[in-house]
């Protein structure tokens, strides 16, 4: 059972590594990917305030497909190298985006999105989804939330594997 109380008074560094811990715990006892994921957005979303979409789109083949996730409906596909995800497994670099009006290429699957923090997902050198999470406010990504959250997906690497459908 997870206890959301102490969130309430934590500064964000402490946040985010509660938000690891839970991420941790969950994952050590479960094996389903599917499993996994899905609650892997529940724990952001508990977590981390003043965002309107977290989940995941894995690649297959040559685009990255809708994975679970939380908030409003999102676009199914995107393609490699288009918008700030497809970006993301292009370049294989965690993209930051303080204000995604002004990101070349922009694909606004929810038109009250702002500001977009995208964590590639990269195992053993291969390359097999993103982590993605929007908020309404610019610039609302911080550099210490980019470093927890690329924590966050080498959590991830640990439990799942990407190889296998999830």
């Amino acid at each position: 059972m997870f206890k959301l109380d102490p969130i309430k008074k934590m500064d964000e560094e402490e946040r985010l590594k509660y938000m690891n811990m839970l991420l941790k715990s969950q994952l050590s006892s479960e094996k389903d990917n599917l499993a996994n994921l899905s609650n892997a957005t529940g724990i952001i979303m508990a977590c981390i305030d003043r965002l309107n979409w977290a989940g995941f789109y894995i690649l297959r083949g040559k685009e990255l497909v809708l994975g679970p996730f939380q908030g409003l409906p999102a676009c199914n596909r995107i393609e490699i190298g288009k918008g700030v995800c497809g970006t993301a497994v292009k370049t294989r670099e965690v993209q930051l985006v303080p204000d995604v009006n002004l990101f070349p290429g922009h694909i606004a699957c929810d038109s009250a999105s702002n500001s977009e923090l995208v964590i590639p997902i990269i195992k053993s050198g291969r390359v097999y989804g993103v982590l993605d999470l929007d908020s309404p406010e610019k610039e609302r990504f911080t550099e210490l939330e980019k470093k927890y959250f690329i924590k966050f997906v080498e959590i991830l690497n640990e439990y799942v594997d990407w190889r296998a459908d999830t």
